[in-house]
This record gives structure tokens, C-alpha cells and sequence, in this order.
């Protein structure tokens, strides 16, 4: 079992454990002064307000506020629990809540009576990778 699987929720996790568990469990993040971070890019200004107001909702629902960079065509989510002073499981947590709701496509699911977005540039609003 990895050393960073026993921390307590608000313990710190060091660059190296943050970096392995990053590789492991959130491979699109990265690690960078001090912060978790990802970048979603998005097809214009109206799927920058989707993205910044799912996360604002998993945000608020977690009482963990990441900061965030807001741009026409992409949005920045940085975590780092600034009481603890580093990255925590609180931090992991939501970053992997985030990435799985500004992920989801449900045209990708065979199971799902849900087609997605047509493919056309008319109704795109985020890119996924």
C-alpha cells in the first residue's frame, strides 16, 4: 500500500506523494506551486459559465473552494487546502469530483438512453481530451 493512503483528511501530502497519486488517480491534473490543478478548454464563453458553474456547485456542496481562472475558451481549477497549508484528501476528493462530472459524455455510455451533444459546432461547448 502507497505512503499517501494513510494520511488523515487534513494532513499534507508531499510534492512526491502528490505527484504519484496525481499519475495514479488523476492522470489529466498536475502539480504546480503548491497547487492540484487542471485546465478544461471549452468551445467559447458559454461553456466556460457550464464549467465554472458545475464546479462552483461541487464546490459549495463540499464546503472546499478551489480558485479558479476564467478565460473565453477555458477554465483553471486550482485546489490546495489553505488551512493545512498544502494539498489534502480534501483536495484529491474534489478534484476527482470535478473531473468526473466535466468529463462525463454520455454519448460515450452504450448503456445510456442519452446521445450527448450533436456533433456539430452550432451546440459544442466544452473539449474533451
Amino acid at each position: 500500500m502507497s505512503q499517501w493512503r494513510n494520511k488523515t483528511q487534513d494532513e499534507s501530502y508531499t510534492a512526491e506523494e502528490i505527484e504519484a497519486r496525481l499519475r495514479q488517480e488523476l492522470p489529466r491534473w498536475y502539480y504546480e506551486e503548491g497547487w492540484i490543478r487542471r485546465k478544461y478548454k471549452t468551445a467559447g464563453w458559454k461553456g466556460t459559465l457550464m464549467v465554472v458553474n458545475a464546479v462552483g456547485h461541487l464546490a459549495e456542496a463540499a464546503f472546499h473552494h478551489p480558485d479558479l481562472t476564467v478565460s473565453y475558451a477555458f477554465v483553471i481549477v486550482k485546489l490546495m487546502n489553505h488551512a493545512a497549508k498544502g494539498v489534502t484528501n480534501k483536495d484529491f476528493d474534489l478534484a476527482a469530483r470535478i473531473e468526473a462530472l466535466i468529463s462525463w459524455q454520455p454519448g460515450a455510455d452504450p448503456q445510456s438512453a442519452l446521445e450527448g451533444t450533436p456533433d456539430d459546432p452550432r451546440f459544442k461547448y466544452i473539449k474533451y481530451d
